[in-house]
């Protein structure tokens, strides 16, 4: 039996959702993002999208393309009630559901076209989705999640686009490589500098060539060009907590050594979290005494997965926290309140250089399945002994 998946994204997500609060800024130029010229874009309506606006551009920059936009912070609890919204009204007719961030959706309708269209069920969901929540949604329809994803690319915005396994290639062949998904800026500037542009000459390479040439990675993106992804569609399931603790094996009173375990252990925790698309609000540093008593503080930031925010906030709580200046056998670091997201989208006050360092090291760390592989100084020795928990 072919398989039938459905990518669904909702257009400009962040967007859409601050023009259901402003309703008179529709058909404006509107940018969300860092309001500051340190900033980044988040998202941008399609009307500054005409101007050159794109995600990740640096507010600065977007405000030189488009002097006449709209730049707002963003409201991620406003984000995350409408993701939730349209969860659950997807979820209520899916066979089959992946939440895979905070804006997309896939869905395996695999064998529904025996009972009912595959394409009309998907487009009457969508239908119903725009309806209850007010959001425009577009959607792929084809054989396996990479292809549906660049479908829904394709047909945006508020459209849908339907390519069955003989129409795969001639689809993919004539598109840029810049298409195919999660192909990174590293990796598109190299293929680009041996005169690799479209996805037909990519495909065309010998397989060990993009191995010897990318690593692991170079074999994802050959089977992406050629059609092959075969990753099934995970159902969503969420995750309450991200957490690591040390005990030591002899008690301390080391402030200096006590501070390094902590970058490390938030160094550890938040690439956990990024490498599941989420971001966290809560943090909550824990410490066990000599004598077993157990004290902790939490404290509550801006929805991140950036390192720095997190060590910076987790050193505030220990210093507020450590005050019997007794001998410490525990300590721990936990991330909770949890919504989807990538580091890219989370950063409004940061700049695109931050952004561009945190998705360099996090690639090495990935191509070379090592998280400890690039990390900060001051926590070498400490990273050794943490270990994560999740639930």
């Amino acid at each position: 039996m072919n398989r039938q998946i459905v990518h669904m994204d909702l257009d400009a997500f962040y967007v859409s959702c601050t023009l259901l609060k402003m309703p008179e800024l529709v058909g404006k130029p509107v940018i969300i993002g860092g309001t500051s010229n340190r900033g980044v874009v988040t998202s941008a309506s399609y009307e500054a999208r005409k101007y050159g606006v794109h995600s990740a551009m640096p507010t600065r920059y977007a405000k030189q393309l488009c002097p006449d936009a709209i730049i707002l912070q963003g409201d991620f609890d406003m984000f995350t009630y409408y993701s939730n919204m349209v969860n659950e009204i997807i979820a209520e007719k899916a066979p089959i559901l992946e939440r895979a961030s905070i804006d997309e959706f896939y869905m395996d309708v695999s064998g529904m076209d025996k009972f009912y269209g595959c394409h009309q069920f998907t487009s009457e969901l969508i239908v119903r989705v725009q309806k209850e929540s007010g959001l425009p949604m577009s959607f792929g329809l084809s054989v396996n999640k990479t292809v549906a994803k660049m479908c829904t690319n394709y047909s945006k915005p508020n459209g849908s686009l339907r390519i069955d396994q003989k129409e795969v290639q001639p689809f993919l062949d004539p598109q840029s490589i810049r298409k195919i998904p999660y192909l990174g800026d590293v990796t598109f500037k190299l293929l680009r500098r041996i005169s690799i542009k479209i996805i037909q000459t990519l495909r065309q390479l010998p397989i060990d060539s993009m191995e010897e040439l990318l690593g692991k990675n170079g074999i994802s993106i050959w089977k992406k060009a050629n059609g092959i992804d075969k990753t099934p569609v995970i159902p969503f399931s969420d995750r309450k907590s991200i957490s690591t603790e040390r005990t030591f094996d002899k008690d301390t009173q080391n402030i200096a050594e006590l501070k390094s375990l902590l970058v490390a252990m938030v160094e550890k925790v938040s690439y956990q979290l990024r490498e599941s698309h989420l971001l966290c609000s809560t943090i909550t540093v824990r410490i066990r005494y000599s004598n077993r008593d157990t004290e902790t503080k939490q404290a509550k930031v801006s929805f991140t997965s950036n390192d720095d925010i997190l060590i910076s906030k987790a050193h505030e709580l220990f210093d507020k926290l450590y005050n019997r200046r007794i001998l410490i056998r525990l300590i721990g670091v936990k991330l909770t309140n949890f919504v989807y997201g990538s580091h890219q989208i989370d950063l409004f006050g940061d700049t695109a250089k931050m952004i561009n360092l945190y998705q360099a090291m996090d690639k090495m760390k990935r191509r070379f399945d090592d998280p400890k592989l690039i990390r900060r100084a001051v926590g070498l020795s400490a990273h050794e002994s943490t270990q994560t928990k999740g639930k």
